[in-house]
């Protein structure tokens, strides 16, 4: 007799394991690339094979190393900073819509939904934040515009608290004389590790590949964020190659164009790549009950 218990297991993990190999082959080719010569990208193409080593494209990109290393630790302070603070208030906002007794609990629930629909455009959000909150040439302006708090990250949690915080628990927290802060601080989100891990990560990765509120916000070099600073390398190495090809007198054999994108990409995923795994056991389980339920 089969074992069709054994053999379904043996076919589940052969059929997860393929799906992780083609999940990682795309990183394993992007590295690769990045430490291939420039001419045989040119000449042979992407290869999983490396034929010829050559790291002149992070070379070139750490030729002002004192700027990459301030990049990061611009970064990392941004993503943090702008992690805690984007959990507070969304956390501060998901609390109360789960609640049943909120006044007015419909008219919050559809301003939140409201913003996923509508927003201001670009142009009147930008005379905004640098007109009346002044934020433009400041740190703040990597960590406030459109990224303070997301509607979608609110009904997570909000759908969270309310299939998986039982209102038992909270009415003997009340019993026992604890009020909202000490409810909220001390019984649900102890409970709500998941979600908050999930959140945490998700968050957490669009701060850290945002180059967009750089590129609107910052002028000064000493406030460029690691993804910024690489964007701009990158346009300086492009436009380089198109002068030249438009017939200035500029030498750019030294200059590993097709690669440098490479390098980008791995400089730019490395830290989200080691975080990752200290997230990835709440993440699979944050999402399907933060999403699926309720």
């Amino acid at each position: 007799m089969v074992d069709t218990s054994k053999t379904f297991q043996v076919m589940a993990h052969s059929v997860m394991i393929l799906l992780s190999l083609v999940c990682l082959l795309p990183f394993v080719l992007l590295i690769i690339s990045s430490v291939t010569n420039e001419a045989t990208l040119i000449r042979d193409g992407y290869s999983f094979l490396l034929r010829s080593f050559d790291i002149s494209a992070y070379k070139y990109l750490l030729l002002d190393s004192d700027s990459v290393l301030r990049g990061y630790g611009i970064s990392v302070f941004v993503t943090v900073v702008g992690t805690v603070a984007n959990l507070v208030m969304t956390t501060l906002f998901a609390y109360p819509l789960a609640r049943r007794e909120l006044p007015g609990k419909s008219f919050f629930a559809f301003f939140l939904f409201f913003t996923m629909l509508f927003n201001g455009g670009l142009v009147p959000s930008y005379m905004m934040w640098t007109q009346v909150f002044d934020i433009k040439n400041s740190i703040w302006a990597l960590i406030v515009p459109n990224l303070m708090m997301g509607a979608f990250n609110v009904i997570l949690m909000r759908t969270y608290f309310t299939t998986n915080v039982p209102e038992a628990v909270i009415e003997a927290a009340k019993i026992d004389g604890a009020g909202e802060y000490r409810i909220l601080t001390r019984v649900v989100l102890p409970m709500s590790l998941p979600i908050l891990a999930t959140l945490s990560l998700l968050i957490g990765l669009a701060y850290w590949n945002d180059w967009l509120n750089g590129l609107y916000f910052i002028n000064k070099s000493n406030l460029y964020s690691v993804q910024v600073l690489l964007n701009k390398m990158l346009l300086n190495t492009q436009f380089l190659k198109s002068s030249a090809a438009a017939g200035m007198n500029i030498d750019t054999s030294t200059i590993p164009s097709t690669g440098i994108r490479m390098a980008v990409a791995v400089m730019g995923v490395l830290p989200v790549l080691v975080a990752y795994p200290f997230f990835q056991r709440y993440f699979v389980k944050g999402i399907a009950i933060g999403a699926v339920k309720g």
